[in-house]
């Protein structure tokens, strides 16, 4: 074979190979494909026409009796039920940790009112913003408040206050609400319950060393 036939064989293969590389939307044919409905789904968006579901809706109510990922339990608590306000609680206990973030919660949401130090002395109130105190927390009328009063005040909202429902959720609600009746606990309220039990150990180590210090003088 010589130089030129050499060359041309070169170019009819170069040729034949460009030719049967894929170029663009030309030659986009896969031959058979198993289960095209998969491989090429189709999809809807919300809220449009689907003829796959009996009410012809894209967008799917949840399985009944689930939870979507990320959302809590309903609380069934209804506004203005006074009656259920008193007697709803909650089984949640907070560690230190938790209620520490409680404090933090209360300081964003509730100090500008309640003061920082939940006795109503919040910089709205002492600027002259309200008529009237805010709750003052370590007051002889508030250190008893059942705790399903406070929820139904923050999730609803209670006289000049605002709902806070939209900016706290549950656990928050009520991490907020455990800050307070832990501060109540140490100024003549209830004993504090909604602690874990090592929340509770600095509290209980203490009483159990008052007596043991009793015990030591009394021998």
């Amino acid at each position: 074979m010589n130089k030129t036939q050499s060359i041309v064989v070169a170019s009819l293969m170069i040729g034949l190979g460009l030719a049967s590389c894929n170029s663009g939307n030309m030659r986009r044919d896969p031959g058979r494909v198993y289960a095209p409905d998969m491989t090429y789904s189709r999809a809807y968006d919300a809220y449009t026409y689907n003829p796959n579901f009996a009410d012809s809706e894209s967008s799917r109510l949840p399985v009944p009796g689930t939870i979507a990922m990320g959302h809590e339990l309903p609380d069934h608590l209804k506004e203005g039920d006074t009656t259920a306000y008193k007697t709803f609680t909650t089984s949640l206990r907070f560690s230190e940790d938790e209620l520490k973030e409680g404090q933090r919660l209360f300081n964003i949401y509730c100090a500008i009112c309640h003061g920082a130090e939940l006795d109503g002395q919040g910089p709205l109130y002492k600027n002259g913003k309200f008529a009237a105190m805010p709750a003052n927390f370590k007051d002889g009328k508030y250190l008893h408040m059942p705790v399903g009063q406070m929820y139904a005040a923050a999730k609803y909202g209670k006289n000049a206050m605002g709902s806070y429902a939209s900016q706290l959720d549950k656990k928050q609600r009520w991490q907020i609400i455990a800050y307070i009746k832990q501060v109540q606990s140490q100024n003549g309220g209830d004993a504090f319950t909604l602690g874990t039990a090592t929340a509770a150990a600095p509290q209980a180590n203490a009483a159990d060393s008052t007596a043991t210090g009793d015990k030591n003088n009394k021998g």
